[in-house]
């Protein structure tokens, strides 16, 4: 069966699921979990000496799935190595932690025999999720002054790949955590 819509599970509307102990599984909520698309968080040259910090911002709440995190990743990623190879320390500041559950339904002939229907539906584990709430920080790049046009290039291509609205936040880094005017 195919990957189901993320307009599906975007919305922050029930109580997070993803308590999983590795060491007494019997006791987790989460019996197993679900396998993780992100496995890269830090990309790019993260000893070079930087004075801009650049950072993608969500507006409003929202869920992301791991998968629509990695594309987004993926795409800021190729982007900014091909226009500044080594002038850059990207990396991914949510975890999808949060494991949806989906209902498995049977269509075709016979189905309403072998289907049991929805009573006592409550889904098996399918796929994760990173939830942010106004102000959490997707992606902070760090970057020399000269390079901003390209990682807002690179945040547009990321902002693409991920449901909701989010804008781009400029830190000097010398000058500490104050926000500059775009």
């Amino acid at each position: 069966m195919g990957l189901r819509p993320g307009r599906i599970v975007r919305e922050i509307n029930k109580q997070a699921w993803s308590r999983f102990s590795k060491k007494k599984p019997r006791k987790s909520y989460v019996k197993s979990m679900p396998h993780n698309a992100v496995q890269v968080t830090t990309m790019g040259n993260q000893k070079g000496y930087y004075t801009k910090r650049v950072d993608l911002v969500a507006t409003r709440p929202i869920q992301v799935r791991d998968n629509a995190l990695e594309a987004s990743r993926q795409a800021a990623n190729k982007y900014l190595e091909a226009k500044i190879p080594n002038k850059y320390h990207l990396f991914l500041r949510v975890q999808p932690h949060h494991v949806i559950r989906e209902i498995k339904m049977v269509f075709g002939a016979g189905a309403d025999r072998i289907q049991k229907g929805m009573k006592h539906a409550w889904g098996r584990p399918s796929d994760r999720a990173a939830r942010m709430y106004p102000g959490s920080i997707i992606f902070t790049a760090r970057i020399q002054p000269e390079d901003l046009p390209h990682v807002k290039e690179a945040f547009r291509r990321a902002r693409i790949k991920l449901s909701g609205s989010y804008r781009v936040v400029t830190v000097d880094e010398v000058h500490g955590t104050a926000p500059v005017a775009e």
